[in-house]
């Protein structure tokens, strides 16, 4: 019995090991890919010296079989030829010192209903407005006087 039992863990072990070698190459052969064998080839394309137009042209003459680019075409029609109107944007712009000149002045434009943009930079915090109502800003910063709010109406130019 003791014969029996020291050659048995070494020959299973062994037939284990023979089972999982023998499934492996029976999965991983090659019989079923390979259908078809055909030698090497140079494919001797002409090449014109202009270049493509789109280079979408080079995505569809690919060879390659079983992969296909992923390509959105758009196309967008854009209509130039409007009129621009000239309208005139004025900014107002006001550096604001504290915090609470900062409430004062959220306060008041949301009174006046105009939007804004808070800008902060190393010479402190500034408040711009672009609006083309020059009324209502000039009635904006005679309100910001009363706060102690110093602001400026100047014409926007784009750069």
């Amino acid at each position: 019995m003791q014969k029996i039992m020291k050659w048995f863990a070494p020959l299973f072990t062994l037939g284990v090991l023979l089972f999982i070698v023998i499934f492996l190459v029976s999965i991983n052969s090659d019989e079923d890919i390979v259908t078809e064998n055909k030698p090497l080839e140079l494919e001797k394309q002409k090449h014109s010296n202009q270049p493509e137009k789109l280079w979408l042209n080079h995505l569809y003459k690919t060879k390659k079989e079983g992969y296909f680019y992923p390509v959105n075409e758009i196309y967008l029609k854009v209509d130039l030829d409007e009129k621009i109107t000239k309208t005139i944007t004025y900014k107002l712009s006001a550096f604001i010192k504290d915090p609470y000149q900062l409430f004062c002045l959220k306060e008041e434009l949301k009174n006046h209903g105009l939007k804004y943009f808070l800008k902060k930079d190393r010479s402190g915090l500034e408040l711009l407005i672009y609006s083309q109502n020059v009324d209502k800003l000039h009635s904006l910063v005679r309100v910001l006087k009363n706060y102690k709010i110093s602001a400026q109406i100047k014409p926007y130019k784009e750069d």
